[in-house]
């Protein structure tokens, strides 16, 4: 029997923690702030960006749009990046993706002030995960995360990419081993094969990355303990490709023509043989969500305990 890794109920669980921390900071005045920057209109970025809008609502943090057309240079997103930077309502900066071909993806992340970088996907955040100077967010929360950020500032501070960390997440809320595993990540994004494999290797688990010039991908996720593909191809993985009994987690998002939803792994016949499972929708993405949020509260409170960290009540 297939157990579906539901990741709405457990992103409602990260929500309200989120909710009660943005009320405490509201107590003292301090309003948490969300930027969200979108050039183009990219059907899977948009949807994206709704779901993050209804999500932050929920919550009470507030949300700032700016929307950019297809046509929108580097020159201008890159003056909108440091004008956002300077807004002291914004406590996070989200750039949604993909962005124009002409656009440099890169120069655009690492214009994102660290502090304000909640997705993680800057320079210095991913070299810091790699460097196992980050992963202690994977391990422990509350006094030791506190400490932490008593001895470094904002601006060095840095987080966890949001999609790879939730996958980490979803998967130790469904009390899914890790250690000793061995994994085959499908895709090696910066975005989420890359910090994805880091962190499971933080963990102890045996990684493989495969891609689109891996020859023979059946070969490779079939003898995967735990599957996760991330690559924006519909169908990529089917049923045959995995070993009976595997953990199969689906990151990708893709928007049929009809406005359907769905992901990399053909689900229908991924889960006859699969013993846990993520949907698309209602999988990982929401747990992203709640995590970059749950980021965006983390960063106010970073920039509110510099005076007196230890006793802020947090």
């Amino acid at each position: 029997m297939t157990t579906i890794l539901d990741g709405s109920t457990f992103a409602e669980a990260i929500r309200a923690k989120v909710k009660e921390d943005r009320e405490a900071l509201g107590k003292f005045g301090i309003e948490v702030g969300l930027a969200l920057l979108m050039a183009g209109n990219n059907p899977a970025s948009r949807q994206y960006f709704l779901a993050t809008v209804k999500a932050a609502d929920k919550v009470g943090i507030n949300i700032y749009e700016y929307l950019l057309p297809e046509s929108a240079s580097l020159n201008e997103v890159l003056n909108r990046i440091h004008s956002i930077n300077e807004d002291e309502r914004a406590n996070g900066l989200l750039v949604l993706f993909p962005l124009p071909r002409r656009i440099n993806a890169r120069r655009v992340v690492n214009a994102i002030r660290t502090e304000k970088d909640i997705d993680g996907l800057g320079s210095l955040a991913i070299g810091r995960l790699a460097a196992d100077e980050s992963t202690f967010q994977i391990f422990k929360e509350g006094a030791y995360e506190r400490l932490y950020e008593a001895r470094f500032t904002p601006a060095t501070s840095s987080f966890l990419p949001c999609t790879p960390f939730g996958v980490i997440r979803l998967l130790e809320h469904h009390r899914i081993p890790l250690r000793g595993k061995h994994v085959v990540i499908v895709g090696k994004s910066l975005a989420v094969g890359k910090p994805l494999a880091l962190m499971f290797l933080a963990k102890e688990a045996t990684v493989t990355l495969c891609h689109r010039e891996t020859p023979d991908l059946a070969h490779f996720t079939g003898q995967a303990d735990i599957v996760c593909s991330a690559t924006g191809v519909t169908g990529l993985i089917k049923g045959d490709m995995i070993k009976k009994g595997a953990v199969v987690v689906d990151i990708g998002i893709n928007v049929l023509p009809d406005g359907r939803v769905v992901g990399d792994v053909d689900f229908a016949s991924a889960r006859q043989r699969a013993e846990f499972i993520t949907p698309v929708p209602g999988g990982v993405g929401p747990v992203t969500i709640a995590i970059l949020l749950k980021n965006t509260v983390r960063s106010a409170k970073q920039r509110s305990v510099l005076n007196d960290p230890l006793s802020y009540p947090f």
